[in-house]
């Protein structure tokens, strides 16, 4: 009960100026939208693999886990008002029709104050290499700058993800410094590389 109070004024706090309703995002060449329970295959196909979740702050689930996630991720986005925006990466024009509205990846923005956000993003292993992440993390900079009104959002990027640190870099992220043994994931600890974008220095996509 004591925790359930908690959370509840934690989360009175980060109150936004979208907290009424699903977000429906759309980029150049991805869709975000809420998660349903209808996309577990997705979910599973993005924290079930290791070749994914070897940048990841969390170890490879199994499908069970898997469907927790989902379950969590759900039950979370009705939460009003809304401390984290976890949404599903879907393509605008797949090559596969049997991809249309399929969760390929993740974006996840999580207030950790009033003016403040952290992001983390992932994409299938099957559908990287398409600009599908660059693509999101610019239509979600522009929701928290934009919509949302916040004034930092950081990112901590494993220091082999090469991928992962060169696009922050592309997008115009500040490198700020390393955090040791920051996340212990798949049975080692592991080191990040935090960046962070403030609100003056973002370029919103349709200037771009």
């Amino acid at each position: 009960m004591f925790r359930d109070h908690a959370r509840q004024a934690s989360l009175k706090k980060v109150t936004t100026r979208h907290d009424e309703g699903p977000v429906a995002l759309s980029g150049r060449t991805v869709r975000l939208r809420e998660f349903t329970l209808a996309d577990l295959d997705g979910v599973r196909r993005i924290v079930g693999d290791d070749r994914v979740t070897h940048f990841l702050s969390f170890t490879t689930r199994n499908d069970e886990q898997a469907r927790e996630l989902l379950h969590t991720i759900v039950e979370r986005s009705r939460e009003r008002p809304r401390s984290e925006y976890y949404l599903a990466i879907t393509p605008r024009e797949p090559a596969d029709p049997a991809d249309h509205d399929r969760a390929v990846g993740f974006t996840r923005l999580r207030r950790t104050n009033e003016h403040s956000g952290r992001l983390v993003y992932a994409v299938a292993y099957a559908h990287q290499g398409r600009g599908y992440a660059g693509d999101a993390v610019r239509t979600v900079l522009d929701f928290a700058f934009g919509t949302l009104g916040l004034h930092r959002v950081t990112a901590a990027v494993g220091p082999d993800n090469r991928a992962g640190l060169a696009l922050v870099k592309r997008l115009g992220f500040t490198r700020e410094g390393v955090l040791r043994d920051h996340v212990h994931t798949n049975g080692a600890w592991r080191d990040s590389v935090l960046f962070s974008m403030l609100a003056p220095e973002w370029r919103p996509t349709q200037e771009a």
